[in-house]
């Protein structure tokens, strides 16, 4: 379940005032380092407001770069950081050239962005660090709260608040009627009929309730009785022990949205940092790549055998609406087959086209495709026309694979899952890695797949034919 975003009105607003303050330092001392001076005049001040509006606004959408308790680890605190500073620096780069703010330095560009990044990250973890060193040592515990139930919601409800603050929130047992794990039986204080008296007994600060929504009247129960001793009664619903399936919360603004999926690329911001890093990374390849590799490859292909250079075919991209998807034609051009995957020692394969498929140089092209916003750089490998009627009919979870915007390569491919679905469940394994990837997306995962299917092109894919 996503963590509870939330954090205290003087947290988001003295932490950014700090913020500001630390950037108004790098700027100045950005100045005296590259321009040799503290003045502070010209256009320097539009563009200092520029970049401290921007973070402000940047900021104020990551809830989690302002949470400063246990809740959040230094590592995650870190990435939270460097990811809204990365889209930062896209913004502010854009805005440098429609602007056309041509008399801004490039050193003392990156000198700015380096500075501002040192400081804001060390001061967010020192005043973090001391956020939890007074809470640890000099603070007393805050809540000490009991679970009602102990299936996976209240297991995993007790791990996380044990592992992420043990001190600030103390725990204080189970109450369940139903049987527990060996390992929980020492946790357990009894069942639900003794909660009641425990609590008065024992001065406990808040419940959490764990169990199925479908128990009414036990919620009514406890939370009048919550209201009537001055408790806090909250509900970490067992959404699993109702619809069966894991389930996730997301919040807009202050409102609570439950879906099924964990689905990371149907956030905003998410799809934004993912097209800026498509577009960037193929304009790259396009530009620095292509003028070098394409013209070599195409005359291999000319000189091996008659026929055009590019290979055009529609294949279904997200929400199946087709697009033209581009390859170097690595088959003869008479075998009339389209629709027909290749097998190993395929006839229809020249001689240019196996090492071209054996080190995934066919789909460079692909990049083009990846500009126009038909592809990602990763994502679930589009399949045929073909292969989406037919595995539809027989994989009940295939469609979602469609859900996002397919990639020049995969979460499956970079597993081995590749090459020809012939054999049994081996379509079933790739759409299963493809959808874990759908559900566990990061920047991060998208930079390891990259880097894996580099490895894969110097190394030569044993199952590309």
């Amino acid at each position: 379940m996503e963590r509870y975003k939330r954090y205290t009105d003087a947290s988001s607003f003295i932490l950014p005032v700090v913020d500001v303050l630390l950037i108004f330092a790098s700027f100045r001392l950005a100045g005296r380092l590259i321009l040799q001076t503290w003045q502070f005049t010209g256009y320097f001040p539009f563009f200092f407001a520029i970049f401290a509006l921007l973070w402000w606004i940047l900021s104020g959408q990551f809830a989690n770069i302002y949470r400063v308790d246990r809740l959040i680890t230094y590592p995650e605190k870190l990435l939270y950081l460097m990811r809204t500073f990365l889209l930062h620096a896209c913004i502010v780069l854009v805005v440098v050239l429609v602007l056309k703010m041509y008399w801004l330095p490039l050193r003392y560009l990156f000198a700015v962005y380096t500075l501002a990044v040192t400081t804001v990250v060390c001061g967010r973890f020192l005043l973090t660090f001391g956020y939890r060193a007074y809470h640890q040592h000099l603070a007393r515990p805050h809540s000490r709260f009991v679970i009602v139930g102990a299936g996976e919601s209240g297991q995993e409800l007790y791990r996380f608040l044990v592992s992420h603050d043990p001190v600030g929130n103390q725990f204080e047992g189970f109450f369940a009627d139903e049987p527990v794990p060996a390992t929980l039986r020492p946790l357990v204080r009894g069942p639900l009929t003794e909660l009641k008296e425990y609590c008065l007994q024992m001065q406990i600060d808040e419940i959490y309730f764990s169990l199925p929504l479908n128990e009414h009247s036990l919620i009514e129960e406890l939370s009048q009785f919550a209201d009537d001793h001055f408790l806090s009664f909250r509900i970490v619903p067992d959404f699993r022990g109702t619809v069966r399936k894991d389930v996730n919360v997301y919040y807009y603004d202050h409102l609570p949205i439950l879906t099924i999926r964990h689905e990371p690329l149907h956030i905003r911001t998410n799809q934004v940092l993912k097209r800026l890093f498509d577009v960037a990374f193929s304009l790259a390849v396009i530009g620095l790549l292509f003028p070098i590799v394409l013209p070599l490859l195409a005359l291999l292909i000319k000189l091996d055998s008659p026929g055009p250079v590019f290979f055009k075919q529609m294949r279904p991209g997200k929400r199946n609406q087709l697009f033209p998807c581009f390859k170097l034609r690595t088959m003869s051009a008479s075998h009339g087959h389209t629709e027909l995957q290749a097998t190993k020692s395929d006839p229809r394969v020249t001689r240019v086209g196996r090492y071209l498929r054996k080190y995934n140089l066919d789909e460079l092209p692909q990049f083009f495709n990846v500009f126009l916003g038909h592809m990602s750089v990763v994502g679930p490998r589009p399949n045929m026309i073909s292969q989406l009627e037919e595995y539809s009919k027989h994989i009940r979870t295939y469609q979602m694979r469609h859900a996002v915007t397919p990639g020049i390569t995969g979460y499956a491919q970079v597993n081995g899952y590749r090459g020809e679905t012939r054999a049994p469940q081996a379509m079933s394994k790739r759409v299963e890695y493809d959808l874990k990837y759908l559900e566990n997306w990061t920047f991060g995962l998208d930079m390891k797949i990259i880097g894996l299917t580099v490895w894969n092109m110097i190394r030569g894919e044993k199952n590309a034919y």
